[in-house]
């Protein structure tokens, strides 16, 4: 399967205008495409929907894994797209790995795809 490396959203916000700001270029489009690729799958709104709405906007792997009724490594594969993407940051604590949303990462793709009032 071939890696698809993702712009961080913090490096969309510094380069890029809202997509009806003005035309966009081929660079910027492909940037925002590999971001929102990280968005265009189930299971990955699905995680970040579980996580906004679990304790504190943030959940342990181990309670991510049986109600997303995905294997412990898929579920860590997705999660990895998510904080690669930058819509999660993650902290290591003993054995367990916690996600929590990164601050402002749905807020900053909402204004690229806004329509200016």
């Amino acid at each position: 399967m071939p890696t698809i490396e993702l712009l961080p959203l913090r490096d969309l916000q510094s380069c890029c205008s809202p997509v009806t700001g003005e035309v966009m270029s081929a660079q910027h489009a492909e940037s925002l495409a590999k971001t929102l690729k990280a968005l265009a799958d189930p299971a990955r709104l699905r995680l970040l929907s579980m996580v906004a709405a679990h304790q504190d906007r943030e959940a342990c792997v181990c309670d991510l894994t049986e109600p997303l009724g995905l294997s412990q490594p898929t579920v860590s594969h997705h999660l990895k797209v998510l904080v690669d993407a930058g819509f999660l940051t993650r902290s290591k604590r003993g054995t367990w790995a916690y996600y929590a949303l990164a601050d402002g990462s749905l807020d900053a793709v909402a204004q690229l795809l806004a329509v200016p009032a």
